[in-house]
């Protein structure tokens, strides 16, 4: 995609200002994205280089997560805040394990929904997979309209995925109330994934660093909130934590998949500033 590709303007995209899952996109290397969101993402990495790897090794998370519970036998995903298709796609990844899993995503980014539409009409299997446009923050109309598009079922085990974008939800918004919620629609059996960005923990060195971008996205449409590892565990009451627990991104389960970019954070896996973690709904 680029600027002189209107065609691919579809509706409701405001390009007057930057947008997560577009810049996002750009960092991973991706082409759905505008100048505005290039731009954006380009003082970014001036400000801190590493963000672009930070990234890559929260999709990777995605890649491991959505791997281990296709091998414990979920066969259905409803991934939420999913953002533009790239490397890595939760449905390729669950059909890699299982050929007959189903998965439904969810964005509020016209872009992203409309990627994905082509995607999946391209590669993917309608019957099996689908995406809607809908805000994670109204869980009865997504889990209404998910479940009325006959890809999920109800009542079998489903892995709900919230990677890379709680953040993007305020403490006005009740995000506690909202997981909640999902979780009281998740049939038993069921897992929640998850990760999220924090300074909880994490190294000094960089610090002024990671403070800039974060003014960047505080003077855009959508200012990141931080939490701590208390309040991210908060996230997963009502579920039973699988091993091993919350933890730095790159020390969850790094043998499940291969995930290049992460093994440089082994080391220092604080220096990732992002937690994850994974509950099953008893």
């Amino acid at each position: 995609m680029s600027d002189h590709d209107p065609e691919f303007v579809p509706d409701g995209v405001d390009l007057d200002r930057p947008n997560p899952a577009r810049i996002y996109d750009w960092f991973l290397g991706g082409t759905a994205n505008w100048a505005i969101d290039r731009e954006f993402g380009a003082k970014a990495v001036a400000a801190f280089p590493m963000v672009r790897s930070m990234a890559k090794v929260g999709r990777e998370f995605l890649g491991r997560g959505v791997h281990y519970l296709a091998r414990q036998g979920i066969t259905q995903f409803l991934d939420l805040g999913s953002g533009v298709p790239t490397v890595g796609n939760v449905h390729e990844i669950a059909d890699s394990v299982n050929p007959a899993s189903r998965c439904v995503y969810v964005d509020n980014e016209p872009v992203a929904v409309a990627h994905s539409q082509v995607l999946l009409e391209r590669e993917g299997d309608l019957r099996r997979h689908a995406v809607i446009q809908a805000d994670l923050r109204d869980p009865e109309d997504i889990w209404e309209r998910a479940m009325g598009t006959g890809v999920l079922n109800p009542k079998e085990p489903i892995g709900l995925i919230m990677v890379n974008v709680l953040y993007f939800v305020s403490p006005e918004d009740g995000p506690n109330e909202i997981i909640a919620q999902y979780r009281d629609l998740l049939p038993s059996g069921s897992y929640f994934l998850s990760s999220h960005m924090t300074v909880d923990g994490v190294p000094a060195e960089g610090e002024e660093e990671r403070a800039e971008v974060r003014r960047q996205y505080r003077n855009s449409a959508t200012p990141l909130h931080l939490r701590s590892r208390e309040e991210f565990t908060r996230f997963f009451d009502g579920f039973e934590l699988v091993e091993p627990g919350i933890t730095w991104i790159p020390e969850w389960r790094p043998e499940e998949r291969a995930s290049e970019a992460t093994q440089d954070f082994l080391a220092q896996p604080a220096t990732s500033s992002a937690f994850a973690g994974l509950g099953r709904k008893p």
